[in-house]
This record gives C-alpha cells, structure tokens and sequence, in this order.
C-alpha cells in the first residue's frame, strides 16, 4: 500500500464533468481545468501529485460498450508500463461504473498500482454536489495508499471492483460491496494469457434472465444469437425449470456448440449451489457452470476477461469458478 506520488487522472465522461445543454446535462471536455482550479481553493486536501488525460469523446456511461472498456486498460496499461504512472484515477459516470470496475478487475489481472474508479451523482458545480468529496476522497485514498488492483470509490469507502453493484439511482451511498456468499476455490496461478499486459478482443455476450413462462424458443434465441457466452440468471441457489426436456435441450445444444453458459444468483444476496435442489442439478447437468456468489457485474466482466483472451470454452469452464481477484472467495 505505497503513497501515489505519480498518478494519472484518466477521464472518460460521466455526471462528474457534465454541463448544461440544450438537450440536458451532456458530458464535457475541460474537466482538468475546473479540478485544477477546486484544488487551488482547497490546498489542505490531501492529493498525490498528478497528470490529466481525456480519453475522446467523454462519454455518458449509459453508451457504455467493450469498445470503451478496452481503450481504458490501453490507456492504464500506457500509464503504467510506459509512462511510469505508479496509480490511476478514473472519472467514470456512475450508471456503468460497476459494470466498468468488474471488467477491467479481469482485464488487469496481476498489475503492480492500483486503480481507482469514481464518479458522482451530481455534477461538479451543482448545488450539494457529492463530485468534490467523491474526487478529492479519492485522491486522499490514493495519497495515503490502495492496494494494487482495481477498486472503486464512493461516498467515503474504498469498494472492490469486483464486487460491487449500484443499489440506488439517486442517493450519494449509491454503490455497496454486496455481501453474497463467497466459497470458491482460489486459482493457484495466473494462465499467461490473463496478464494484464496481454491485450483483449470483443466478446459476443448475453444476460438472460430466468422467469416464470421463459419459454424454450426464447431461451433458444438468446443462444442462437451468436453469443459466445451466456450468463444465466437463476433463481435461489440456481435453479429453473426442469421439467421440460426441451428447454434442458436447448442449453446441452448450445454448450455442445462451444457457448459457456454460467450461472448466478438473482437474489441480491444470493449464491448459486446447484447440489441443493434437482432443479439446480438438471441445469447443472445441462451444462452451466456455477458463478457461486458472483454479482452480474462481476460476472458478465470475467466472462469478458476469459473469453476476450481467446481461451477455449472448456478452459474458460475451469478458471470461472475459480476466483481470480477475490469475485468468488474472501
């Protein structure tokens, strides 16, 4: 937990650095000056000494895609490895935030800093704004020293990337690490291929919820769109129907076919046993693989990781169950 003394603020849009337009609060470039001119009012904060880049355009982080997740970890690996950078601070809006600090957790395994994402829900300016105090709180945290890996600050915590998910849309206690069961294997090394200096590809993913009247031709479309992975919302500690050979076909099909299919919890704070009920164990035996007490966010990232590396399915099978960051084990 080295003091940062070398730390680059990485802007990519969001709430934070938004202004009025004619349409309503539009992300803005220009963010460096207005963070340098609140730390010049406020010379007691403390903050390590630090570099501004804008990755262009900033975005609201509703348009979220790979695309972005991927220039992001260019941009911190540049940071890092080439520049000399020993943390990273990046402004982010809040409405893909967890999804972004689950992502890059996978695609930034084993790096030696750590990096640091925040944003807020109003923004900076505005009247009662939490922008300043989630900024400058961040950069006390990394003044005073984080852990190497990715982590996200909000409303005074420190949360780990990859578990945590935004319970509200309106609060400033907006983020929280939830607290689902966490009994996974560790993985006893790092493949070389999840390095965070090996680059990463798009990945063709789906979210498919499981719900009463889901029927087999909807669930077959999910699987027939050419995703490569597919993560399966269960109920409870992972069940769905299993009463019905032909939805139970259509998931053997697809694993057949080279699709991961992965499962977790809907339950906030749930976690997925499939050895608890038969229901769980036909989905088992269909070919999911538990995400235990992983979050979505957590989830979806590490499926992104695993399969943007280019690992074979089976392989991806083995090391989603493992915990690779502390996603799945304490």
């Amino acid at each position: 937990m080295n003091p940062s003394q070398n730390l680059l603020v990485l802007y990519t849009g969001g709430t934070i650095g938004m202004q009025m337009s004619e349409a309503g609060l539009a992300p803005a470039s220009g963010f460096e000056d207005r963070l340098k001119s609140e730390q010049a009012l406020h010379p007691e904060r403390p903050a390590p000494a630090w570099q501004f880049r804008e990755l262009s355009p900033p975005i609201d982080s509703a348009n979220m895609r790979q695309a972005n997740w991927l220039a992001m970890r260019d941009a911190i690996v540049q940071a890092v490895d080439a520049d000399g950078f020993d943390a990273v601070l990046l402004l982010h809006g809040t409405d893909t935030l967890a999804y972004s600090a689950a992502a890059l957790s996978f695609l930034l395994l084993g790096i030696p800093v750590p990096v640091l994402l925040t944003g807020s829900m109003l923004p900076a300016g505005a009247a009662g704004s939490d922008a300043w105090p989630n900024l400058f709180g961040a950069l006390a945290a990394l003044h005073h020293g984080c852990l190497p890996g990715v982590h996200l600050f909000f409303d005074g915590q420190v949360l780990h990337g990859a578990r945590t998910s935004k319970l509200k849309s309106e609060a400033f206690d907006a983020f929280a690490n939830m607290a689902r069961a966490r009994h996974g294997a560790h993985a006893e090394a790092l493949p070389d291929a999840l390095h965070y200096r090996q680059p990463r590809q798009p990945v063709a993913l789906a979210v498919q919820p499981l719900f009463p009247g889901l029927s087999t031709a909807q669930l077959s479309a999910t699987l027939e769109s050419g995703a490569q992975g597919v993560l399966l919302e269960c109920y409870g500690s992972g069940t769905g129907p299993s009463d019905d050979p032909a939805f139970l076909a259509v998931l053997r099909e697809a694993r057949e076919r080279g699709v991961v299919l992965a499962a977790i919890s809907q339950c906030p704070l749930g976690h997925v046993d499939f050895e608890v009920y038969a229901a769980g164990s036909a989905l088992a035996e269909a070919g999911l693989v538990s995400g235990g007490g992983m979050t979505r966010e957590a989830a979806l990232g590490k499926l992104f990781g695993l399969l943007g590396a280019g690992l074979e399915p089976a392989e991806v099978e083995r090391l989603f169950i493992l915990d690779l960051c502390g996603e799945c084990a304490d």
